[in-house]
């Protein structure tokens, strides 16, 4: 019997004995102790405030007991996820943190915004201000590109009489899509590893979906949510109320110094005037600030390029690129370069920039234990037989694997209210249907469960109340705005998904 099927629509593979995890329980308990484990994840998360590393831990004790797996089993079970998790995605965490710091504190980021936003008039605005946002996304975690781009889009919005809702909402659906869509995020780079998909594939395949998701849930959308949620920028503060505006030592609220205020020329363009430079300090160009934060990217997807047209793996071009479009060494590039044309070529020396480096990692501390304590809580429920249970549930319904993938990510996601749990999860529940499908699908089925993590983030996700908070807006015109569009994302780029699940093999 083959192990393979290159269909999505159902799945009818079996493991080898030898690949069998040892049966604990019946299929019913085994169901029972997964729905057990989630809700326990979820209910310690959003009523225990309990934070996500300890919450996906004591998930999985819950889980391992209602399977009457061996404690010691459960134990040496989440150690073996978390452990292969950590070593395949915290690296690229942390590089990818790196590029982003580096580009913030040397201006890059800034730059870029700058130079873009001063080509366009204030009918252009939301497309440009789209664009910046997926620019800006590739290496910036979602909170910090809402940080970073937060004082642009009200500056924006007050300098040129441009509602809040049209500017702002292209600019969280760029953003949000690259989070949800897009290696090297957390997300999907977790998704890929757990589910064993080609990163090349899946980098295409995201890109090529995030375009006309952007599309749809940025500006297009913005028009509708302008009319529910008629907003103006007036009397916002440009640095939020959080830790944005303690940044900002010299800054009086509702107040900005006027060398760095936009204006609106005599020919209706929107003019970006950047803050003056420390003394000592020099403007990064904007080709340098681009070449930043698209190398990676840029590398990762030659090399999967090169991987479908040059099929002689002992071609020497093959080697090269198998070697530097290896996402760790991508990004460790990237770094390299943005140390030396963004950091030290900004004026920063070289102190200046090791601390730039050094303080990125902090932050994400954090993220890495999340996303390796979901790797852990993945593999509980696999070695507790989980996984086989919902493969035959799945071939004896002939229910896709896609919509299987995307409807257990909107479950954790409305649950829980973080969408790197909800990638992590559905991915290690939905992992033992990935030997069912092609390399193509594969690659779909990491976006499918990227885009279910992103369905209607309401009071349970912090995302939801920095854009309350940094737009001034109730909770209602956050549901009408910021909710609706991470909806549409999730479903517009869903349907994409299941339209090219069609078109490939």
């Amino acid at each position: 019997m083959s192990l393979l099927s290159s269909s999505p629509w159902a799945a009818t593979a079996v493991l080898p004995l030898a690949d069998q995890p040892p049966v604990y329980a019946g299929d019913t308990q085994l169901v029972l102790a997964c729905l057990l484990g989630i809700l326990a994840v979820v209910a310690l998360i959003t009523w225990g405030k309990v934070h996500p590393f300890l919450g996906l831990m004591l998930g999985s004790a819950v889980l391992g007991a209602v399977a009457t797996m061996p404690p010691g089993d459960t134990v040496t079970s989440f150690v073996d996820g978390f452990g292969s998790t950590a070593g395949a995605v915290g690296i690229l965490i942390a590089l990818g943190a790196m590029v982003g710091k580096l580009l913030e504190d040397s201006g890059g980021a800034n730059r870029i915004v700058a130079t873009l936003v001063g080509k366009v008039g204030p009918g252009g605005l939301p497309w440009m201000m789209a664009a910046i946002a997926a620019i800006l996304g590739l290496p910036l975690f979602f909170e910090v590109g809402v940080v970073l781009l937060v004082p642009v889009v009200i500056l924006v919005a007050q300098r040129t009489g441009v509602s809040l809702m049209k500017v702002g909402i292209p600019a969280l659906a760029g953003l949000s899509v690259l989070h949800g869509l897009v290696p090297p995020h957390p997300g999907p780079l977790t998704a890929i590893g757990l589910l064993g998909a080609d990163l090349g594939r899946t980098l295409i395949f995201g890109i090529a979906i995030a375009i006309p998701t952007v599309i749809v849930a940025g500006p297009l959308l913005a028009q509708l949510v302008d009319r529910w949620v008629p907003k103006t920028a007036e009397g916002l503060s440009l640095f939020g109320s959080g830790t944005r505006a303690a940044a900002k030592d010299d800054a009086v609220e509702g107040e900005t110094d006027s060398t760095s205020e936009p204006r609106l020329d005599a020919d209706d363009h929107f003019e970006a005037i950047e803050e003056p430079l420390d003394e000592g300090r020099r403007r990064v160009s904007f080709a340098s600030a681009i070449v930043g934060i698209t190398l990676p990217v840029a590398l990762m997807l030659i090399d999967a390029i090169t991987k479908l047209t040059v099929t002689d793996k002992e071609a020497g071009i093959r080697k090269v690129m198998d070697f530097v479009g290896t996402p760790v060494v991508a990004l460790l590039v990237a770094v390299l370069y943005c140390y030396i044309a963004l950091g030290l070529r900004s004026g920063l020396n070289r102190s200046s920039v090791g601390d730039s480096v050094g303080s990125a990692l902090p932050g994400i501390a954090g993220i890495i234990l999340i996303v390796a304590a979901g790797g852990g809580f993945k593999q509980t429920l696999v070695d507790a037989g989980v996984g086989n249970v919902i493969k035959s549930w799945a071939s004896g319904v002939n229910i896709s694997v896609l919509v299987l993938g995307w409807l257990v990510a909107v479950l954790i996601r409305l649950g829980t209210g973080s969408a790197t749990v909800a990638t992590i999860t559905a991915a290690g529940i939905v992992g033992p249907l990935a030997p069912t499908l092609s390399a193509n699908h594969l690659a779909l089925l990491v976006l499918a469960v990227g885009c279910g993590s992103l369905f209607f983030s309401h009071v349970n996700d912090a995302g939801f109340w920095l854009v309350k908070e940094y737009f001034g807006l109730t909770v209602g015109e956050t549901i009408k705005s910021w909710s609706v569009m991470e909806t549409v994302i999730s479903v517009v780029g869903f349907a994409l998904v299941m339209l090219a699940s069609v078109f490939v093999t």
